[in-house]
């Protein structure tokens, strides 16, 4: 056997031991990533909310299930629950349909669009944590510019405490979150609507198809997909929200503006164990919570 044969038949075996690897030495590295960022802090966490660990951070042995039950005699769990799933569903739906709106807009030509474009990313651009602290100081209830112009206008007699009072403070908080979600999601509808091809909306004007008819035919079915990502990513956002609240109010009075994810980290001062279960509920909650959306939205099902 010449050696030019030789150095053939090795090359064809070398390229054929790492052809049986497949994808694997490609996608390696982002298994890994995800098991050392994603998979190993949820086993910490859920390993964690089963240990008796002491306020300066000790392990002093097994708890059980003894965190989970305290943690579900908590009083101020189901108000913080149901607080949670309103403030997730207002928000995400204001977003949306806000965002449906900002993107149809963007997507017709206009004198000073791409400005306008410009101007939307400013809220994405600035922290999230700074954003609400910049409304707090707005609201502050002695040098706030809202209660000087109310009290300017005469439509209060004294300042008030907007983020005081539970009642003021969830709208406020809402405004902030919705306001803070709105490039990402306007964007991703706005790159769902400039895939739909012009001659689609050509053929339908051909049929004599209203605009009405045409966007609820038309535009809303082939902009679903985009549509479902950006429920889907709003949905996690919103719901494991934090910087928002605990920027503006903390969570307080109490518990009172409180999510799960805040009432978490409020658990935190008092006991880890049961801090660590709360974040295994608020994890089980999501995904169910996604699972459901996309099981009911059929999001890998094409349309009729």
């Amino acid at each position: 056997m010449s050696p030019t044969s030789s150095t053939a038949g090795s090359g064809r075996k070398g390229r054929g031991g790492l052809a049986r690897l497949g994808p694997l030495p490609w996608i390696g590295p982002a298994v890994l990533l995800i098991v050392l960022v994603v998979l190993w802090p949820v086993y910490e966490m859920v390993r964690t909310s089963f240990l008796k660990i002491s306020s300066s951070g000790f392990v002093r042995g097994s708890a059980g299930f003894d965190k989970y039950k305290r943690l579900f005699d908590e009083p101020s769990l189901p108000s913080v629950v149901v607080s949670t799933l309103v403030w997730t569903v207002v928000v995400v739906t204001a977003t949306m349909v806000t965002s449906l709106a900002l993107a149809q807009l963007f997507n017709q030509r206009f004198p000073g669009r791409r400005v306008t474009r410009w101007a939307l990313i400013a809220p994405w651009a600035a922290s999230v944590v700074m954003t609400a602290i910049g409304f707090k100081w707005m609201l502050n209830q002695t040098a706030g510019v809202l209660n000087t112009l109310m009290r300017d206008l005469g439509l209060i007699d004294g300042p008030r405490d907007w983020l005081g009072d539970p009642s003021t403070a969830w709208p406020w908080m809402m405004f902030v979150a919705v306001f803070v979600s709105l490039p990402f999601t306007t964007y991703t509808l706005l790159a769902g609507l400039q895939t739909i091809p012009g001659e689609v909306y050509e053929a339908a004007k051909v049929d004599g198809t209203t605009t009405w008819q045409t966007y609820l035919r038309i535009t809303l079915p082939l902009l679903r997909p985009a549509f479902l990502v950006g429920v889907v990513i709003n949905l996690i956002n919103v719901f494991n929200s934090f910087p928002v609240i605990w920027s503006m109010t903390r969570g307080g009075p109490d518990s009172d503006t409180a999510t799960t994810t805040v009432f978490m980290y409020q658990l935190k001062n008092s006991d880890i164990g049961q801090s660590a279960a709360m974040s295994v509920v608020n994890f089980a909650l999501v995904v169910v919570m996604v699972v459901v959306f996309l099981k009911v939205g059929r999001w890998n099902q094409e349309e009729s």
